[in-house]
This record gives structure tokens, C-alpha cells and sequence, in this order.
């Protein structure tokens, strides 16, 4: 397969957005992607989209709407991994030579309420464990009896990523938080509350993908190369709460394709739709052992200027969720920082890094690692 440079990505900040449509927020991001790769509509080949709500040929009326049309358009569900899914297969048409240079894009608008869970059996439904909210709360609450972790130390990655948040212009929240205004918000699962999750959104992410070997007519200097992109689902079995088998099978086969471990990580988006995903997910992403996550959590390491930041951009808790968006928007922000370009936020040396999308609690796992 050839090798695929991301050599342009944009964004439309995320929040709520009223006075604007989501053609409106599409037409932004992909013109500043366009513009950062120094790319022309014509140059581009096929456009692949991902959306959850948005409806059928999401994709088509989007770039109609856009003044974009004639080119293949592809859209892509996958729950909250389907703009990571997008960009898995913009990646795959060009590193098996079907395209040269294509785009993925992801929007959303989202609407009020909680998202049920899909696929659970009536039983689930009847105990409560159909929304998201509690199904994490059980989660923390399993981790808490095993291995300790607390409440507080999962109020502090809502401490760190809004403290990052703040650094974002593209963030949805701007708040500088203690662990008691975590604790003291309002309720939402016991024991989560409001800020132990995250907030549903308005916005869009493009990102614009092209071979290596023709990057240098469009774009100067490093590039940003995708060294690994991987999918995984769950099985249809009945396992305990705790195992989150697609996360470490997805960044496993990851690093076996990029070669590298997860020492080698200079930074990771992941996705921490609550704060306990986040825990949840560290452990089996190998960067630390399971049930020691708290003791990372309290040793700076995942904080920036730490061993490895994690979430640098504010992640979903600060940033926001518009589901489509949300996997693309994770690697603008990677590319940003492996080019030096994250301002405030910047993590220092940066050279390799990984995004990581959760789809519909492991209905879909998708992974990249990018280097510079």
C-alpha cells in the first residue's frame, strides 16, 4: 500500500449554533482544510462523511449545499466512531490507489436528550443500563470495588481536560474547574454528574488526505503520514462490565502496524465521553497496567508537559461531542500539534500520536496513529 499524508485539516469551532446550519458549519471546515492543504475543490477525487442523525445521502446535500458536487460521495455511520470510520476509508482509497487526494468530513447537530444505547436486550432497558450515563456509572463503580479508583481521581480528568479546554479556541467550554465544582454539579448518574460527561454539540471537521508521493505539489516541509488506521467491533457474547476488549485489540493492532509501542506516544485523543471512559480506556490502551489507572491520574503524566498528554485539545468533556465530527476533529488536533501549530496547548516535541473514536460501547473501535 502507498503511504498517505494528512496534508490539510479545519475545523468549525464546537458549541451551539443556533443561527447556523450544519451546511453552514460544513462549508467553514472544509474550506479551511482546503485552504491548509492548499488544495482546490477540483484536486479532490472523493469525499467520504460521517454523520449519525443527519439523514439519508447526508453527504450528497451537504456538498450540494456546499456549491461541491460531481465526485463520489460516501457516507458513514458507525455510532460515535463515524467520522473516524470516514476517515479510515478516505485513508483506504488512497493507500490502495483508488484516489490521490480525498477529504473526509464529519458533522453533526445534535439534538437534546440521551442517546440510548443500541443492540441492548429488554432486560437492560428495564434496569436503566440503556443510556450512556449509566452504563459508565456501573462502570466506575466495578472499577472503584476492584481497584480502588475513586470519584475524585475521575474529577480530575474533568479538571485537566477543561483546563486544556480553555486553551482551544475550538472548544466548546472554557472553564477552569476545581474538583469540587466537578463533585457539586448536577447529578446525572450517580455518581456522575454534569461534568463528569460530556456535552452534546454542534460542529463539523474535514481533513484532507493525499498520497505521499504527491504531497510535495500541494503542500511544503514535514508531513503528517498515517502509520497505522484499525476498526474493530465487539462480539455478540455476554462479558463482564469491565472488559473493553476493542479498545485493546484495535490500539494493539495498531501499534503491531506502526511498528511502535505505547511508549512511543508523544500524545493520544482519546474518547472520553465521561471521565471514566477515559480511565477505562488508558488502562487497556497499555499506557498503564489495568487497575492502576488512578495512580496515573494523580502523577501528571497524562496532563500537558506529562509524560503523555492525553485529551490536549480538551477532548469530548471539554471540546463538546457532535458525533460525526468528533473523530476527525481528534486528528486535526494531532496533526496540529505534530506540526507545532496547537498554540498554548502544544505538546512540546511532538512527533507521534494517536486518535481513538468508541463507538456505541464498543459497537465500533477505530484507531489511528499519525507521525511526523
Amino acid at each position: 500500500m502507498r503511504e498517505v499524508a494528512v496534508i490539510g485539516v479545519g475545523m468549525h469551532p464546537f458549541g451551539r449554533f443556533t443561527d447556523k446550519s450544519l451546511a453552514d458549519m460544513s462549508r467553514e471546515a472544509t474550506a479551511r482544510a482546503l485552504e491548509d492543504a492548499n488544495v482546490k475543490w477540483k484536486d479532490i477525487q472523493a469525499a467520504y462523511v460521517g454523520h449519525l442523525y443527519q439523514g439519508v445521502v447526508f453527504g450528497q446535500r451537504m456538498l450540494s449545499e456546499m456549491g461541491y458536487s460531481g465526485i463520489p460521495i460516501i457516507n458513514v455511520e458507525g455510532a460515535c466512531a463515524s467520522g473516524s470510520i470516514a476517515f479510515r476509508e478516505c485513508y483506504y482509497g488512497v493507500a490502495l490507489g483508488r484516489w490521490d487526494v480525498c477529504l473526509a468530513l464529519g458533522a453533526e447537530k445534535m439534538t437534546h436528550g440521551l442517546i440510548p444505547v443500541p443492540g441492548m436486550r429488554p432486560l437492560e432497558s428495564v434496569m436503566g443500563y440503556q443510556v450512556f450515563p449509566a452504563s459508565y456509572a456501573m462502570i466506575f463503580r466495578r472499577y472503584h470495588e476492584l481497584y480502588g479508583l475513586t470519584i475524585e481521581q475521575l474529577a480530575k480528568i474533568s479538571v485537566i481536560n477543561h483546563n486544556n479546554g480553555c486553551l482551544n479556541p475550538n472548544s466548546k467550554y472554557k472553564l477552569r474547574l476545581t474538583i469540587e465544582d466537578v463533585q457539586n454539579s448536577r447529578v446525572i448518574a450517580d455518581p456522575l454528574t454534569m461534568y463528569h460527561c460530556c456535552p452534546n454539540t454542534d460542529g463539523a471537521a474535514c481533513a484532507v488526505l493525499c498520497a505521499k508521493e504527491k504531497a510535495s505539489e500541494y503542500v511544503t516541509g514535514p508531513l503528517v503520514t498515517i502509520a497505522a488506521s484499525q476498526l474493530v467491533s465487539n462480539s455478540y457474547e455476554t462479558a463482564s462490565v469491565l472488559e473493553n476488549c476493542v479498545t485493546k485489540r484495535a490500539c494493539d493492532l495498531a501499534y503491531e502496524q506502526a511498528g511502535i509501542g505505547p511508549e512511543d506516544l508523544d500524545l493520544i485523543e482519546l474518547h472520553d465521553c465521561f471521565t471514566m471512559a477515559e480511565a477505562w480506556h488508558l488502562g487497556n490502551m497499555g499506557v498503564c497496567e489495568i487497575g492502576e489507572e488512578g495512580s496515573l491520574i494523580d502523577s501528571g503524566d497524562i496532563e500537558i508537559g506529562g509524560r503523555i498528554p492525553v485529551n490536549p485539545s480538551g477532548g469530548l468533556l471539554a471540546k463538546g461531542h457532535p458525533v460525526g465530527a468528533t473523530g476527525i476533529a481528534q486528528v486535526c488536533e494531532v496533526a496540529w500539534q505534530l506540526r507545532s501549530h496547537a498554540g498554548e496547548r502544544q505538546v512540546e516535541g511532538a512527533k507521534v500520536g494517536m486518535t481513538h473514536c468508541h463507538g456505541a460501547q464498543g459497537a465500533a473501535c477505530a484507531v489511528h496513529i499519525l507521525k511526523r
